[in-house]
């Protein structure tokens, strides 16, 4: 994920212009519809337990780093459990941490020997995943780094990041583009079905999030390794986490550690699309890799009022975990997404295949809709008293989901007004009103 540091003004690649396939226009309706997804961030950086920056953050060289491989043996991962966790939260996808900018493989990749295949446990990981998701429903889509700390081709001397890696060649972009071309082929092509390729590092050769001039210090030639993605599997969807305006030839937008209009991560500046499925990522506590030094875990009620923001937003949530260096999973992120599993039996009708932004976010919450039912998501009620609805339907009814109460709505000067219940006040996760057409 991303950081602000300094960085020097370069040239804009060029983009032609992107036409999904209805078959691509699918994918995204059904992207859409399943709001939640599990983030998964793991691989060597999870050993020394202080998150997946530790080698940049710790300025440690290549050789230096490199003998996290030769102790890396995750005998307690267990994918079946895994999935099984995400799927009894209530989540539809899960998004895996293939490689990071460590550019440590977690596949039995042919183009590096930096892979998890070369470490004491030897087992292909992401072989493992993929047919447990296949076995259990769930969809398998994974993030990529672009950049790279430890490859002596990646054009490293106008970056942002992995200055202290102990590199000394110049970079060789069209060297490390073919590298990146065979690993997401294997990718696209050994691993099942892949819903999305999550990109992430493109900021590390642009100026600060923030900035006027974002434009690259390098071309990535995106038109081309956008093209290869939607030829290997022309359902698989492109996110590219650079905080811009989304680039021809992308899927979806990302916002990170953002809701869709807030900035508060001094990472989105972009505005949110209109014609493009929207997600954004956070973390469970304040880490995306393990990190043992971190007890900020966010409780169930706040990742629940989370979600429903996002999807009150038209976004999905990808909500991640760090697992140990083990395979394990910390029992507080198990916990927390047990009781977020409750609450979505419950009231995930409101959230799966719903949309948003039928009216803006407000103060007192956020409205979805599906099937012509709208779902007011009182997430807020200590100063409000009524809610102004601009519907325009002739009757309608309202009624409150946690006891099947009616709720007063009458109209007001052609308008309809909803009297907030008393019962409001005393929820301190979501108070949720189905408004539907009387019949």
């Amino acid at each position: 994920m991303a950081i602000a540091l300094c960085g020097i003004i370069g040239s804009v690649p060029a983009q032609n212009k992107y036409t999904p396939s209805a078959s691509m226009i699918d994918a995204r309706k059904q992207f859409q519809d399943m709001k939640f997804g599990l983030f998964i961030h793991w691989g060597v950086f999870s050993i020394p337990g202080d998150g997946e920056w530790v080698m940049n953050n710790r300025k440690l060289r290549i050789h230096e780093y490199a003998h996290l491989k030769d102790f890396y043996n995750p005998s307690a991962y267990n994918p079946k459990e895994w999935v099984a966790m995400a799927k009894a939260a209530g989540m539809k996808y899960i998004t895996f941490v293939s490689r990071h900018h460590d550019g440590f493989s977690n596949w039995d990749t042919k183009q590096s020997d930096w892979k998890i295949t070369n470490t004491p446990y030897g087992k292909d990981v992401l072989k493992m995943l993929a047919e447990e998701c296949k076995a259990q429903g769930i969809k398998l889509c994974l993030y990529y780094s672009l950049l790279d700390w430890t490859r002596e081709d990646y054009p490293w001397r106008t970056g942002r990041t992995g200055q202290h890696s102990g590199r000394t060649g110049k970079g060789d972009y069209a060297s490390y583009f073919n590298f990146m071309k065979a690993q997401l082929t294997e990718l696209l092509t050994d691993y099942g079905e892949i819903g999305t390729i999550w990109f992430d590092g493109h900021w590390d050769q642009t100026n600060p999030e923030g900035h006027t001039d974002l434009s690259s210090r390098i071309d990535w030639r995106y038109e081309e390794l956008y093209s290869l993605i939607h030829q290997l599997q022309p359902r698989c969807m492109i996110g590219n986490n650079h905080h811009q305006t989304p680039f021809p030839g992308e899927d979806f937008q990302m916002f990170e550690r953002d809701l869709p209009g807030e900035n508060k991560s001094g990472l989105s500046y972009q505005k949110a699309s209109d014609a493009l499925p929207l997600e954004t990522c956070e973390t469970m506590n304040n880490s995306w890799g393990f990190n043992l030094g971190d007890k900020s875990y966010k409780s169930a009620p706040t990742v629940i009022r989370y979600l429903v923001g996002a999807a009150g937003r038209n976004a999905n949530l990808l909500l991640n975990i760090g697992p140990m260096p083990n395979g394990d999973i910390q029992q507080e992120f198990k916990d927390t997404l047990q009781a977020v599993g409750n609450w979505m039996n419950q009231y995930g009708h409101t959230i799966y295949g719903s949309r948003g932004n039928v009216i803006a976010p407000q103060k007192w919450g956020v409205v979805t809709v599906k099937e012509k039912n709208y779902y007011l998501h009182l997430l807020n009620t200590d100063s409000i008293t009524t809610i102004g609805l601009p519907f325009t339907d002739k009757k309608l009814k309202a009624v409150a989901l946690k006891d099947g109460s009616k709720v007063e709505l009458k109209r007001v000067q052609n308008k309809w007004q909803l009297t907030v219940p008393e019962a409001a006040r005393e929820e301190k996760i979501d108070y949720i009103i189905e408004v539907s057409a009387l019949k």
